[in-house]
């Protein structure tokens, strides 16, 4: 008989007992290397006197049972050359329609963007895009158009793409549309959830003081000082108290994430191709990650300086700050849950991984807080709204966890672990409407090896072959709910929903237009009008083609509304003519049954 479990064992698990007849069933831990606590009963006698009690040994979820399975060698997108660059993003995009990938490219930065059934070998000289002069380190799809995606670099650029229907057939090196306004990398892009066209950009913004020297009244500073016409008086001003000298003298200049440069963050219009808002005093050191919450009203980012923020954009406020959500000095994250709440990712003091749900009512403790392992990959994750399960990818790990977040205590319940044999380089994941529901696939992530990219797919068993309600709720669909200016303007919206009873069919993507207009011109001063806004530019072809066509382009748009309304008139007409008919038909039907013909 195995001996009882300590206290310190049955921490994260139910301490209850269960009962039945002259018997309790008591929750083993298992220590088979799992992440989360697993229990199986042991029978032990109820001492004489003691009621009969019942209750749940085992949580009930609908998710204990999901299991990953990678899929076929023969469906892998097999000779992909993954980038190498040293940046913490996922490096993969995937929508219902395109997989991308950041690849080594020399001269510059590309990605790859395939057909999702464009599986095995990819030939090397399969076209890229790639229009940026430096190495590109995020890539995101817009959600509600499948064929536009974005790129930010480190060329200081913001680019995005219009990618053909059927895929490319040719490099790709002209953009819709270039975003200037950044003077470091772009190492951060996101579309928002709900309005059209804004998308958010972050990256390392370069202060315009020069660099200093840390001792500003040494004789290696005094070049410095003269070239910025700067005394020692003004630059202690400008970096508050500067160090005394040092013995011997030194002029070590100040790391360009140090204090005198800010970290921005800037929100465009794409479909202007303006810059809407610029963020640029809420972040004193490098930003990990950002993440909208449901409708788009706020984000949450994580820093260097240890602290969780969430932001309200539009009035460019900080509206609440955790420091120190996790003490490890590694790179953590933070993503915005359905219900409002946070979810993160981060090292403890003594470099272990953890995982913590807050609640941004009550920043003081976190609701919950696990130690995973001793790794020293970030952990990447990955929500589903629709099912409320977290799915964490640590980079150079072999393994995918997930876990469900409810409402009861301990808040994150561990559900499984897929493990494979190689590592993930980045990963990808695919929007629930994408989906295969006739096999109950409830997530399908996109693994990057050194040269290869694996699908590997959550499926929930099920026996029956109907659709399954519980597993598949409305979810956001294509159609965006706002349009930017609306947005703008102050409105929030939550996304869209459609049901997946019928499986998602993509309907024809629209081209993206931009016209550079300014909407903010009502709602903040704004510079005069017609003259472009610093920090936006878009290609010089496609703004000769579209400005000196926009009066034809009218005139063809008319026409085409014409001939739409006379052949809905003429519909019209054609449904009550049948309509008449049918009821001719039917008094004729009348009169034969009742004798009367």
């Amino acid at each position: 008989m195995c001996p009882p479990p300590c206290l310190g064992q049955l921490q994260g698990t139910s301490r209850s007992a269960t009962f039945k007849g002259s018997s309790a069933h008591l929750p083993i831990p298992h220590h088979g290397g799992e992440t989360g606590i697993r229990s199986h009963p042991r029978t032990v006698q109820q001492p004489p006197g003691v009621p009969v009690m019942f209750r749940k040994v085992v949580r009930q979820s609908k998710f204990r049972h999901v299991f990953g399975q990678p899929v076929k060698n023969d469906q892998c997108y097999e000779d992909i050359r993954v980038s190498r660059v040293t940046w913490d993003s996922t490096f993969c995009a995937v929508n219902p329609k395109f997989l991308a990938v950041i690849v080594e490219a020399s001269g510059g930065g590309a990605f790859l963007v395939l057909p999702l059934s464009k599986t095995g070998r990819i030939d090397k000289a399969y076209p890229t895009v790639c229009g940026h002069t430096g190495p590109v380190l995020d890539i995101d799809w817009c959600p509600h158009n499948d064929e536009v995606i974005a790129s930010g670099s480190e060329d200081c650029t913001v680019m995005v793409w219009q990618i053909p229907e059927n895929g490319l057939v040719s490099p790709l090196t002209e953009p819709v549309v270039v975003l200037e306004g950044h003077t470091k990398r772009v190492g951060i892009i996101t579309w928002h959830p709900t309005a059209r066209n804004v998308l958010l950009s972050a990256g390392l913004h370069r202060c315009p003081c020069p660099a200093l020297p840390l001792d500003a009244h040494s004789s290696a500073a005094s070049h410095t000082l003269s070239q910025a016409r700067l005394t020692p008086r003004k630059v202690e001003a400008h970096r508050g108290r500067v160090p005394g000298r040092v013995p011997g003298g030194w002029s070590e200049l100040m790391a360009p994430h140090s204090a005198g440069c800010d970290n921005v963050v800037l929100i465009w219009n794409v479909g202007t191709a303006e810059e809407l808002y610029r963020l640029d005093s809420l972040h004193p050191d490098l930003i990990y990650n950002v993440s909208w919450n449901r409708n788009g009203s706020l984000f949450c980012t994580t820093c260097k300086d240890k602290s969780v923020r969430i932001i309200d954009p539009r009035r460019g406020t900080l509206v609440t700050e955790r420091e120190k959500a996790h003490e490890g000095a590694r790179p953590m994250r933070a993503i915005f849950l359905a219900d409002g709440k946070v979810f993160t990712t981060g090292f403890s003091r003594m470099s272990e991984r953890q995982l913590a749900l807050w609640d941004p009512e009550n920043f003081g403790e976190p609701m919950a807080l696990q130690e995973l392992d001793s790794s020293n990959g970030a952990l990447l994750p990955f929500y589903d709204p629709d099912t409320n399960v977290v799915y964490v990818c640590g980079k150079g790990d072999s393994s995918i966890r997930y876990f469900e977040i409810t409402d009861e205590p301990p808040y994150i319940h561990f559900l499984n672990t897929f493990t494979s044999k190689e590592p993930q380089r980045g990963m990808g994941t695919m929007p629930k409407r994408g989906l295969e529901v006739s096999k109950c696939e409830i997530a399908r992530f996109y693994k990057l090896h050194e040269r290869k990219c694996e699908p590997i797919v959550m499926t929930v068993p099920r026996k029956s072959d109907l659709f399954q309600d519980d597993l598949y709720p409305d979810t956001a669909g294509p159609e965006a709910a706002l349009e930017a200016e609306e947005w703008v303007s102050g409105r929030d919206a939550n996304p869209i929903l459609i049901s997946l009873r019928e499986a998602y069919v993509p309907s024809k993507q629209r081209d993206l237009k931009v016209n550079r207009r300014n909407v903010l011109s009502d709602s903040r001063p704004a510079a005069a009008p017609g003259s472009p806004r610093p920090g936006a530019s878009t290609p010089a072809a496609f703004t000769s083609i579209a400005a000196p066509g926009g009066s034809l382009a009218g005139a063809g748009e008319a026409g085409k509304l014409e001939e739409v309304m006379q052949e809905l008139r003429a519909l019209r007409a054609l449904v009550k003519e049948q309509g008449d008919r049918i009821c001719r038909l039917e008094e004729q039907l009348g009169r034969v049954e009742n004798g009367d013909a």
